[in-house]
């Protein structure tokens, strides 16, 4: 009975971990919760539609794309390719943390790849590459907060999208690209890191300048992706860990 116990008091303490890494995730991307709300309905959603919306694909960027296709009445196949391109990269996400928790139960591996996000990757991966467990009420405590925050701003933000004030003119919208560039740096110790980095970025920005948007955003994974295999890792400078 002792050893139940201590285990659950290790699982309340992994989760609650979690949620204090996830609270500065919850506050960059509630500005983008509440102007998808906005956006919805401005595009014709009701509060339900655009509530659902969010608990159902929980795509963040993707959503943001396929709200704008529909108020532009694009055909369907159409904006499932674009919303297929924005989250492309979540199929290198996914076989990137799979390996990270194979262990756990198939249902929960179903529910940690619903709710995995680009920080979630990031911060899972940083802690398996320090040795640790990626247990599941630590990955829950990560990303649960950032869930329920986000459908709970999309629901706002579509009752009082009126009220939202321009979050360019105040600066907002900046926070999360601060936050993703951070998460980026964590990772520079990694072998190729820099030329994987400056290839991405550049294969980016050309495709932004040229293809367009969502575009951009896979074609840059890509770029980086194709140079990591080429180029073999002690190029950088840094031997490969086995």
């Amino acid at each position: 009975m002792s050893a139940e116990a201590d285990s659950e008091n290790h699982a309340k303490s992994d989760f609650w971990q979690g949620v204090r890494l996830s609270l500065p995730v919850v506050v960059a991307a509630a500005p983008f919760g509440l102007l998808f709300g906005a956006l919805a309905v401005d595009n014709g959603f009701s509060v339900l539609e655009a509530f659902l919306m969010s608990a159902m694909v929980f795509g963040g960027a993707s959503q943001m794309v396929g709200i704008e296709l529909f108020g532009q009445h694009v055909a369907p196949w159409l904006i499932v390719l674009s919303i297929f391109a924005v989250n492309f990269r979540h199929v290198l996400y996914s076989a990137g943390i799979g390996r990270r928790i194979a262990h756990w139960p198939l249902v929960q591996q179903a529910v940690g790849y619903f709710i995995l996000t680009d920080p979630q990757f990031a911060v899972a991966e940083r802690k398996a590459e320090a040795g640790e467990t990626v247990g599941f009420a630590w990955y829950m405590g990560l990303g649960l907060p950032v869930y329920v925050f986000w459908v709970t701003e999309s629901a706002l933000g579509a009752v009082f999208g009126k009220l939202i004030p321009n979050t360019h003119a105040l600066g907002i919208d900046f926070l999360l690209p601060i936050y993703f560039l951070g998460l980026v740096m964590s990772f520079r110790k990694r072998p190729l890191w820099l030329p994987v980095v400056v290839a991405s970025a550049a294969a980016s920005i050309i495709a932004y300048k040229t293809v367009g948007s969502p575009w951009h955003v896979s074609i840059g994974a890509v770029a980086g992706v194709l140079l990591a295999v080429i180029l073999p890792p002690h190029h950088s400078g840094v031997e490969a860990r086995p």
